[in-house]
């Protein structure tokens, strides 16, 4: 005999980590925010954004003193741009750590591009001796991503294009799936 019992308990959301500040939370070093209208508008309908702010998270303020990357271009610090005294390198390195363990149920994770904690690619460091900065990853980017390497990641900028936005969100309910 069959059992035509269904289970109707609702499915759990598919959940995606963001950039606070891209979720229109005002925790940038200056204040504001960088709300993305993609993410609110229309992502926020079908799946939970979970928001993440580094920066705030290791005890830095709103309004706060801006960060920069400097030095090795593949182990860059986080240092203050006035205070070149201020490194939270491994304030941001021993978050991300913590949050690959404890950050439960996502299936993918977007960033903030070009921030020196969160940027994915493209991120200003500006390196001893050189006549220009060259590019790289945020650290808490950097070390989150190396934690979880098969999470699907982009930045919000790379969401633009239709065809990638595509692309990362089949990459994410297949996350999900597996």
């Amino acid at each position: 005999m069959y059992d035509d019992a269904v289970d109707r308990r609702p499915a759990k959301p598919v959940r995606i980590a963001v950039s606070s500040c891209l979720l229109g939370n005002h925790v940038r070093y200056d204040g504001g925010h960088q709300r993305d209208e993609f993410l609110v508008d229309v992502l926020a309908l079908v799946c939970e954004l979970v928001p993440v702010c580094p920066e705030v998270a290791i005890g830095l303020g709103v309004p706060r003193p801006p960060i920069r990357l400097l030095g090795d271009l593949t182990r860059p610090h986080a240092r203050g741009v006035e205070n070149n005294e201020l490194d939270v390198t491994a304030a941001l390195t021993q978050y991300a750590a913590h949050m690959a363990r404890e950050i439960n149920e996502i299936s993918g994770y977007v960033f903030k591009s070009k921030s020196p904690s969160c940027g994915i690619r493209g991120v200003k460091v500006h390196v001893p001796g050189a006549r220009s900065a060259s590019t790289g990853v945020g650290v808490f980017a950097h070390e989150f991503t190396a934690l979880q390497l098969l999470l699907p990641v982009e930045d919000e900028a790379r969401l633009a294009p239709p065809g990638l936005r595509d692309c990362f969100i089949e990459r994410v309910f297949a996350y999900r799936r597996w």
